[in-house]
């Protein structure tokens, strides 16, 4: 299709604003993003763009962990496994539908061997077998790895298939609004507006561009941007407020994974970091006063104390379940030092804690080290010689902590939680957006570590396969189209007016919606502070739509309007969160929620820390949060069940040859 402008007025003069026509466009450029790009084009799909931020952004490609997990069918051994079996490891978790456990589990070994055909260096025996590992939530050895970077050699085998197609590419836009067209039943995507970063003299209204297609695969990833201790990679914001705003039904929102984390460089510290046993420290707010080995008077003994360090290497997400005498109290005794007491806490990876003693561990602490021949030594010692590239990782980013504390603390990492699809990856309120990725809230309450990544593939192969099936004719009035791009780029123009004219700053909004998030919707919730925290965001919000945040240049500008949509995420995120625990839903997944009745989490910690137990009826259930007449809607709803899969092989022929399967 040829592209086209449309003329604006702005501050007295007319804006020519470029409007780019795709048959398909995939905002983003994760895994899951270029998978889906790269399928819409193995399956046949005409004219697809991928609009990105950079293809060196994101999570996927500036992200991993100690030992970065890709969670798949089994495909070693002697191990029985199937597609039920592994949708059934999904479906226990809670609050998942069945239906997309079942669509994660089939696809999950064509995903995963693509990968490798495009040459992921998944290792493999002598007899070409796939070797795996058990990971959290894992009955089997269903588990894979490359190393730390799994998630970038994907990326980057995904970027070098990419570059070898027709493949439009357009980086360096940020996305300020998705269009929709028509209403109730019928409301569609017919493309998005953005602003062209790249074009570093340009004047923000000179920078805006219009993209009008078919279909809009909505790639973005997780909220990043909402949080202010975060392990999201700095470079990642998300972008989950721009369906929302244009009516895309949520799931699941409340549902997300927190756990220690390095914040100068953020990266998880699971794994060895913690199996090696590491000295904890907190100091005054100068990173330097008052230090104290501040956890010891939790616990009975030191060995107890060091057993619990060391299982956060398995436990690594915080978990309500495992507070009481269970390794998660290592969470919240470092929320209370950095979040209520305001100090820092760091970890010495030089020095053995005071009355460190291996006989002193618990069986499974020191078998462990017994057998990684680590027995000796500081914990830097033993982390050379357990995983040295653990040491080079920091290294990689300027930070030597065989020479310097790690300064650390509780942050969000996952949301399970995310946009409604249907078993194709397509919004169950938006026709021809594809939310495919983490932004896609397939998840439910648990989840096997490394399902993320195969659901974000998995959604890539369905989302190509419903367009190429069922929507590759031309159906937009694309007259239509341009009208809605027009008012919207007018509204869009409006708030770079007030960016001139605001009296705060973008950074200062952004920084009060992270440090609301982080406060009030973490993984530590109380009704109150979330009430409270509710009537805040909806003030800012107000505050933004009426006056805007200042931003100077073109990168203050296009991140001034970024907060739009991010407040409005925070809103609703806020909303779905206080509506869970207004459920009485109480504490699970990743999320303790305080109650005054509750039990205590730990005997030496005040009355406040007491947390309600979980309703495990909602389980059954799945949230879903959505707009309605300018306010935030929230419903609990049965989760679907796990479909039958004894389907007669002629009547399922049948209807894959009819197309049936497409609804």
């Amino acid at each position: 299709m040829k592209d086209k402008k449309l003329k604006v007025k702005f501050g007295g003069r007319t804006v020519k604003i470029p409007v780019h026509l795709h048959g398909s466009v995939v905002l983003g450029s994760g895994a899951a993003g270029l998978n889906a790009a790269i399928r819409l084009d193995s399956e046949g799909v005409k004219d697809v763009c991928v609009i990105s931020e950079g293809l060196s952004m994101g999570t996927s490609i500036n992200t991993g962990s100690d030992k970065q997990t890709y969670y798949k069918l089994g495909l070693y051994g002697a191990d029985k496994d199937s597609p039920v079996s592994l949708a059934e490891s999904f479906f226990k978790g809670g609050s998942m539908h069945g239906d997309l456990a079942m669509v994660e589990a089939s696809l999950s070994a064509r995903a995963f061997l693509n990968l490798v055909n495009l040459g992921v260096p998944f290792p493999s025996d002598a007899y070409g077998q796939f070797v795996g590992y058990k990971t959290d939530h894992d009955p089997l050895q269903r588990a894979t790895s490359v190393g730390p970077y799994t998630s970038r050699e994907m990326c980057r085998a995904l970027i070098r298939e990419l570059k070898r197609r027709p493949v439009k590419i357009a980086e360096g836009r940020v996305a300020l609004s998705i269009l929709t067209c028509g209403s109730g039943d019928s409301l569609r995507a017919c493309g998005l507006i953005a602003i062209d970063r790249g074009r570093k003299n340009a004047r923000p209204e000179d920078a805006l561009e219009a993209y009008i297609a078919e279909n809009v695969v909505f790639a973005v990833g997780g909220p990043g941007g909402l949080y202010r201790t975060s392990v999201y990679p700095n470079v990642h914001t998300g972008a989950i407020g721009l369906a929302l705003q244009a009516g895309a039904k949520a799931q699941s929102l409340p549902e997300s994974q927190y756990g220690m984390a390095s914040i100068k460089f953020r990266w998880n510290v699971s794994g060895t970091y913690m199996q090696v046993i590491p000295k904890f420290v907190s100091t005054s707010s100068d990173g330097e006063g008052d230090p104290k080995e501040f956890m010891r008077e939790y616990f009975g003994s030191v060995g107890e104390m060091n057993s619990a360090i060391f299982l956060k290497g398995y436990q690594w997400p915080f978990d309500p379940r495992k507070v009481v005498g269970g390794s998660s109290i290592v969470d919240i005794l470092v929320y209370i030092e950095t979040v209520l007491k305001d100090r820092r806490v760091f970890l010495d990876f030089r020095k053995n804690c005071e009355g460190f003693d291996f006989k002193s561990l618990s069986d499974e602490a020191r078998g462990y080290l017994e057998r990684s021949n680590a027995v000796f030594g500081t914990p830097i010692d033993r982390l050379a010689k357990m995983n040295r590239p653990a040491i080079d990782l920091y290294l990689d980013h300027g930070i030597d902590i065989r020479k310097e504390p790690l300064e650390i603390a509780v942050c969000a990492q996952h949301n399970n939680g995310g946009l409604a699809g249907n078993l194709w990856w397509e919004s169950t309120s938006i026709k021809h957006l594809f939310p495919v990725g983490e932004v896609n809230g397939s998840h439910g309450v648990y989840r096997p570590g490394g399902s993320a990544l195969n659901s974000g593939q998995v959604g890539g192969f369905r989302a190509a396969e419903f367009i190429a099936h069922k929507y590759a004719d031309k159906t937009l009035n694309m007259k239509m189209a341009c009208k809605i791009a027009e008012k919207s780029l007018s509204e869009t123009l409006r708030q770079i007016a007030k960016c001139s004219k605001s009296k705060r700053g973008w950074k200062s909004v952004r920084d009060e919606i992270q440090s609301r998030m982080s406060e009030a919707a973490a993984h530590i919730r109380s009704r109150e502070k979330l009430e409270k925290s509710v009537r805040e965001a909806w003030k800012l919000w107000e505050g933004i739509k009426k006056d805007g945040c200042a931003g100077e240049g073109l990168g203050g500008v296009a991140e001034a309007l970024r907060n739009s949509q991010l407040c409005f995420a925070h809103c609703v995120y806020l909303e779905a969160v206080l509506f869970a625990v207004k459920s009485g839903v109480g504490s699970r997944g990743s999320a303790l929620v305080l109650d005054k009745d509750g039990t205590k989490a730990h005997k030496a910690l005040p009355d406040e820390w007491r947390f309600a137990a979980e309703d495990e009826s909602f389980k059954d259930k799945v949230l879903e949060t959505w707009m309605e007449d300018g306010k935030v809607r929230n419903k609990w709803v049965p989760r679907r069940p796990m479909p039958d899969s004894n389907a007669w092989f002629e009547n399922a022929w049948a209807d894959y040859r009819e197309g049936k399967i497409y609804g």
